[in-house]
């Protein structure tokens, strides 16, 4: 029992467990903050272009509810509810957009960012060090051959 609670300690000093934690909450924050961006920001304008439209109404009914003589419904209804399913999908479409238009903001940011030629930005320390260390090995490499060729000569 001690080796377990030594074995979690160290899991959960390592960042593992507080990584896990920081993503897991920060994902539910950005599916919230997606959720609110297509149905109150998104949804609205395109329901102009259907004139209304509910979709989580359209539905193909296969066979209809049966009313007995008292009232109460011996059969229930039978329906394909597609407009639900097209909902979905519009929605997965618009959020999908979302999400690709976020993340291609997020990597072009981290291409500028580690962009070492580019002087408005200030390039991160380890960045500089391995492009100097790029520049060496190249500058190295030309006198190697260069020092090859003259001694084939």
């Amino acid at each position: 029992m001690n080796r377990f609670f030594k074995e979690f300690k160290e899991f959960a000093i390592k960042g593992n467990m507080v990584d896990m934690a920081v993503g897991i909450i920060i994902g539910a924050s950005f599916n919230k903050m997606l959720n609110t961006l297509v149905d109150k920001i998104i949804t609205p304008p395109l329901s102009l272009l259907t004139e209304g439209v509910q979709f989580q109404n359209k539905e193909w009914v296969l066979r209809n509810a049966v009313i007995g003589t008292d009232g109460e419904i011996t059969s229930e209804k039978l329906a394909i509810g597609y407009g639900e399913f097209l909902q979905v999908m519009i929605d997965f479409f618009i959020i999908a957009i979302v999400v690709f238009s976020v993340v291609k903001l997020m990597n072009n940011l981290r291409k500028k960012s580690e962009d070492t030629e580019d002087k408005a930005v200030e390039t991160p320390k380890n960045i500089v060090l391995l492009d100097n260390l790029n520049k060496l090995m190249a500058e190295q490499n030309k006198i190697l051959k260069s020092t090859i060729k003259h001694n084939e000569k």
